[in-house]
């Protein structure tokens, strides 16, 4: 180990941050055994264990969690002063790192991506598809991208992408076999294909609007994704119902591959914005992608 531990301490920090040694040194560009070694050597040097490793997780000890409390504002600190540094300069530079749910960054990023690209050779965009609640900050995230209903307050957030809709459709096959709900408690008696969330392992209820009062119905069905997206195939196949953003299937239903049902029950709702710690100053880097995507919302 150098003889500043330093270094050290930054790769045990994001080691008890990401609870593993496989996604930190995936994150710091260096091999598992390498970073396990580091943190062991920092931990011989002062003379106390800071992890508990087990084959299926790393948690920190008592020690090692007084520590990183001590350490990890310090941390922070020369984070922001980097980024303070980064910020005077004029041209944008540097690995973004973003984190979005499966939705968004298909239908938000991916699309643009060639463009930005493009325009900011410099940069490289790393976009970590998530739908759980995700900690910018521990995870070592530039931004986000959620829909505003999940945004924690201490962020700041700007729309991106205008107002949402999901909507409920079938194919034509189906709807021959199976009849077309009225109203959504119609679709209690319905083959609907379902999500479950990610993190919390709950089965997605089908959220609807009337008379201005939101409600959800609780569906059932045979097959379940943790991907809401991956229902647009087996609807298409005929094999039920799906709940999904419209943005998604636009294209089945002017087509007539998916037609759309309980329209009335389904109306735009505030949708996605993109999301980061209020900083003093922003990285060019993220002040860029920022205001790309923000263009035209």
């Amino acid at each position: 180990m150098a003889a500043h531990p330093l270094p050290a301490v930054i790769a045990f920090a994001r080691v008890a941050r990401l609870g593993s040694f496989t996604r930190a040194a995936a994150e710091l560009d260096v091999s598992p055994s390498a970073l396990s070694q580091t943190v062991r050597t920092l931990e011989e040097r002062l003379g106390v264990r800071l992890l508990n490793r087990t084959t299926r997780r790393v948690g920190l000890t008592e020690h090692g969690a007084r520590f990183l409390a001590q350490v990890a504002p310090g941390l922070d600190q020369i984070d922001a002063a980097f980024d303070d540094l980064d910020a005077v300069r004029d041209r944008p530079t540097g690995r973004l790192r973003i984190n979005a749910g499966r939705i968004a960054a298909r239908t938000l990023i991916e699309p643009r991506l060639p463009e930005f690209l493009a325009r900011y050779p410099d940069v490289q965009v790393e976009v970590f598809a998530d739908d759980t609640l995700a900690d910018l900050v521990a995870g070592g995230f530039d931004a986000g991208i959620r829909l505003g209903e999940c945004l924690a307050r201490d962020m700041v957030a700007r729309p991106l992408g205008g107002a949402q809709r999901t909507i409920v459709v079938g194919s034509p096959d189906y709807y021959a076999r199976r009849g077309r709900p009225e109203v959504p408690e119609d679709l209690i008696r319905h083959d609907c294909i379902r999500q479950r969330l990610p993190g919390s392992g709950r089965m997605q209820a089908w959220e609807f609007s009337r008379d201005g009062q939101d409600f959800e119905v609780d569906v059932g069905g045979r097959l379940i994704f943790n991907d809401s997206s991956l229902s647009r195939g087996p609807a298409l196949a005929g094999l039920g119902l799906a709940q999904l953003f419209e943005t998604l299937v636009a294209d089945d239903v002017a087509a007539g591959r998916l037609i759309q049902v309980l329209d009335a029950y389904t109306p735009p709702f505030a949708g996605f914005y993109i999301y980061y710690t209020a900083r003093r100053q922003l990285a060019p880097k993220l002040r860029a992608f920022v205001e790309f995507m923000c263009q035209g919302d």
